[in-house]
């Protein structure tokens, strides 16, 4: 009778093994990898070289929930002029010729229950560097971490930020 359930419980364990294998992966895959951006926009040469601020893009960061893609008209102001034969600019170009907005990836995506407004961290003088890493010295922007709610409850009480559940969850 054991030996019968032997070959049952191998294969039984066998088939468990590849399905968590396959969870682990689609996890990894829709959650956790950067997506693939359509066009491969350079955040260190945007800061570094031309110098430009976090918030000359991210124009929404200190007024709402997100900090929002720019436009691409504000792409266009520069590089209908500039850079211009670049195969990352011509692309651009051809969304804006289009009239078709760049699909770009969100990098960060909350969970379904978290309320987050980078309003709030920016008024209380939190550097975006806090969360989002050195996006300066990245060519394109990746997550450096998982926002689960250790990292944000230990930031909160390392900083004196609130840690009532409500104020970060729906």
């Amino acid at each position: 009778m054991i030996k019968r359930l032997i070959p049952l419980i191998l294969i039984t364990l066998f088939l468990a093994g590849i399905a968590a294998v396959v969870a682990i992966a689609a996890y990894w895959y829709y959650v956790e990898a950067d997506p693939l951006q359509p066009i491969a926009f350079n955040h260190r040469l945007h800061v570094k070289t031309v110098g430009l601020k976090c918030d000359h893009c991210h124009r929404y960061a200190d007024r709402s929930i997100h900090a929002g893609i720019p436009a691409m008209g504000r792409c266009v102001e520069c590089h209908r002029n500039v850079a211009v034969e670049r195969p990352e600019v011509k692309k651009l170009m051809d969304y804006w010729n289009r009239k078709q907005p760049v699909p770009w990836g969100q990098v960060h995506v909350s969970e379904w229950h978290v309320r987050f407004t980078h309003r709030r961290h920016i008024q209380a003088d939190v550097d975006c560097r806090v969360c989002h890493g050195y996006v300066e010295q990245m060519a394109t922007a990746r997550k450096v971490r998982t926002f689960h709610m250790g990292f944000c409850i230990t930031c909160h009480r390392a900083n004196g930020g609130q840690d009532d559940c409500l104020v970060c969850h729906k």
